[in-house]
């Protein structure tokens, strides 16, 4: 599998999306979001998912430097309209709106309509903790979703993932899931590894378990979060198409729009409004402390907190480079090819 640096990865999808006719500043923004996802250890949100985003501005659902809205807005919410603009463009407008409100009035809540795909949530539900705000986000699938209901074996529901975030030191826990058993992404990485996907992730058309990660795309759906206790993710599921879908007036069971719309939630609490910074940053350091010193099961040899992995991959990624399946470096050069973006210093 070729090998690159984080620069390396947001520079040529900046070249694809250009090239793709995305404004630079909002090309930047998606840019961006991809590399840094591929360089924390979600590839399933990285540079694989330019090939899906091409696709839906050939399609004609991302609408090329629209501008993102007010809605409505009054005391200490808002909502904002996406217009179909790519989602990564939007929800990072909707944290700096969060973090500007929390700060003026102590919580904030906003919502995003008509939003394309985010992308990775705890990005964004991390940009606004490292500015002394709690953060929960939770995105909905408006539109068609890959998720069978606990007991179900037809796709009603989206991954529907939710972040949340807390200051930490000079970082933040972030805690980042889907309520389904896998994103979806994850499923096409092994797909396009050649890898099959654990037990409990999918099952086929006609519901039978599988591990065959071409079932899902031949019509098959994930599960819900919890095995057994599925109904724990689905029920959770259903709850952010309330919150997410219908309060931010994305809708639920659209049929005009593709895998991959988002409706958003974000809420936001600007800590030192309610307790003070050094009391909060000291309990924190006996909480991580209990925690770290729980006795282990045999073979466990540390108890990681939530968005731990994550910083510690995204710096051996940065120090030794990201490497990209063979299948998804192919169809990237075949979009660069028929985008006529010049990927020639990426190929050495």
């Amino acid at each position: 599998m070729p090998t690159f640096s984080v620069p390396d990865l947001q520079a040529l999808s900046l070249q694809i999306l250009n090239a793709a006719g995305v404004p630079t500043a909002d090309a930047e923004i998606v840019a961006k979001e991809l590399a840094e996802a591929n360089a924390v250890g979600h590839d399933s949100h990285g540079v694989m998912r330019l090939m899906q985003y091409m696709q839906m501005i050939d399609d004609g659902f991302v609408r090329l430097g629209a501008k993102v809205e007010t809605v409505r807005s009054g005391g200490s919410f808002t909502i904002l309209d996406a217009n179909f603009n790519f989602g990564q463009v939007a929800a990072n407008l909707a944290v700096e709106r969060g973090v500007e409100l929390a700060r003026n009035v102590g919580t904030a809540t906003v919502m995003i309509r008509n939003c394309n795909h985010v992308g990775r949530l705890g990005s964004y539900s991390k940009k606004a903790a490292e500015q002394g705000c709690t953060t929960t986000m939770a995105v909905n699938a408006p539109g068609p979703g890959g998720v069978a209901p606990f007991g179900g074996i037809e796709r009603k529901l989206g991954t529907n993932p939710i972040s949340m975030s807390a200051p930490w030191r000079n970082s933040s826990l972030v805690l980042d899931m889907t309520t389904s058993a896998s994103a979806e992404g994850k499923v096409r990485v092994a797909l396009q590894k050649g890898d099959q996907v654990p037990e409990g992730w999918i099952i086929d058309v006609e519901g039978n378990p599988t591990t065959d990660p071409q079932k899902f795309y031949d019509g098959g759906a994930l599960l819900p979060l919890g095995g057994p206790l599925g109904f724990k993710g689905s029920g959770m599921s259903m709850m952010i198409d309330v919150f997410s879908g219908m309060l931010s007036g994305s809708g639920i069971c659209r049929t005009d729009l593709p895998r991959g719309a988002n409706g958003v939630w974000m809420y936001f609490v600007d800590v030192k409004q309610f307790i003070d910074r050094a009391e909060y940053d000291a309990l924190m350091e006996t909480y991580v402390e209990s925690l770290k010193s729980c006795r282990r099961l045999p073979g466990v040899e540390e108890i990681l907190l939530p968005g731990e992995i994550e910083l510690r991959r995204d710096a051996q990624r940065r120090a030794e480079g990201v490497s990209i399946p063979d299948e998804t470096w192919r169809q990237i050069n075949e979009l660069a090819d028929r985008l006529g973006a010049d990927l020639s210093d990426f190929n050495d």
